[in-house]
């Protein structure tokens, strides 16, 4: 990641000092990731105002040249990375960013960055609303160099009020990821779910009933909870026998479909083919059949996956 970060109050005044207005304005850039900021809460335990502050933040909310031409927000660097480079002086001449081809895929590999490092690992077991002890747990680990980084995010929440979508994740809201011109819609489940545990909420992704893992989670734990089966939890998952749950995780309580809500999905790095069933809703077989893959085969970052016909 970047070692320095322009802040965003030099950032603004370089703007208005060239009397010129950005490509895209703040609100601009909150209103078009702030679901994309929820979902990756949903899935990794970030805080979307986190998210959405960093990505201000470190993008000049959308208009630096890495977020223009690279469609890298986050400043994720080439490290461990096959796919499309950019260079840019960054703290040496010509450093190596990862490029993509949609700025989400920035999102998600940021997501991954900050889940998969032991030194950011602490951060989730704070309450997963705490965005102030996020902004300066980061800026403890190393993070950033600039010494204020922690209050510009926190300045930078509160000002915009971004700790609203961190609330509308916990209360299970409506959360909807476009793609492709399609909206796969993640939603509380309106009906009582009978088996439910009053400590858990369930939620719905392709209408189909899921939760989020808890750390310690397990399959047999799971279904004991919602009195069902633990074959049910391993078949309608596809859980290889000595799977391990880890936080965040989704876990589907009944059986995926046969396709998903939208039409395709960009394979990101390390992404596999469970990866993506889980994600969407939809049966493995399926997606290998859609695709003339075999079972086990797997695609590479930036294929194209089919998950309904068009």
């Amino acid at each position: 990641m970047r070692k320095s970060v322009i802040t965003l109050i030099s950032f603004l005044f370089i703007i208005h000092s060239l009397n010129a207005q950005p490509r895209i304005s703040l609100n601009q850039y909150i209103d078009t990731y702030k679901s994309v900021a929820m979902e990756e809460m949903r899935i990794y335990g970030i805080p979307a105002s986190i998210k959405l502050a960093q990505g201000i933040l470190e993008s000049g909310f959308g208009n630096s040249d890495l977020a223009v031409k690279a469609k890298n927000h986050f400043g994720v660097k080439c490290s461990g990375w096959q796919g499309k480079t950019y260079l840019k002086d960054d703290d040496a001449k010509d450093e190596c960013f990862r490029a993509y081809d949609d700025p989400r895929q920035s999102w998600r590999d940021h997501s991954e960055f900050i889940k998969n490092r032991e030194r950011y690992a602490s951060l989730f077991n704070l309450k997963k609303d705490d965005y102030k002890g996020w902004a300066r747990g980061l800026q403890r680990a190393g993070y950033a160099t600039n010494p204020n980084y922690s209050n510009l995010l926190i300045r930078i929440i509160e000002e915009n009020k971004l700790y609203e979508y961190d609330k509308q994740v916990l209360s299970g809201a409506k959360v909807d990821v476009k793609e492709n011109g399609k909206t796969p819609i993640v939603t509380k489940d309106p009906d009582d779910f009978s088996t439910v545990s009053i400590s858990r909420e369930v939620l719905l992704n392709n209408n189909i009933r899921y939760i989020v893992a808890e750390r310690g989670d397990t399959p047999k734990k799971i279904a004991d909870e919602f009195n069902m089966r633990e074959w049910q939890i391993y078949k309608y998952n596809e859980f290889e026998k000595n799977v391990v749950i880890t936080p965040g995780q989704i876990v589907y309580l009944q059986p995926k479909k046969r396709k998903a809500e939208v039409s395709t999905h960009s394979v990101m790095q390390g992404e596999s083919i469970h990866d993506i069933s889980q994600k969407y809703g939809v049966k493995t077989k399926y997606i290998y059949k859609r695709n003339d893959l075999n079972p086990g085969d797997e695609p590479k970052a930036g294929d194209v996956i089919k998950l309904r016909r068009r």
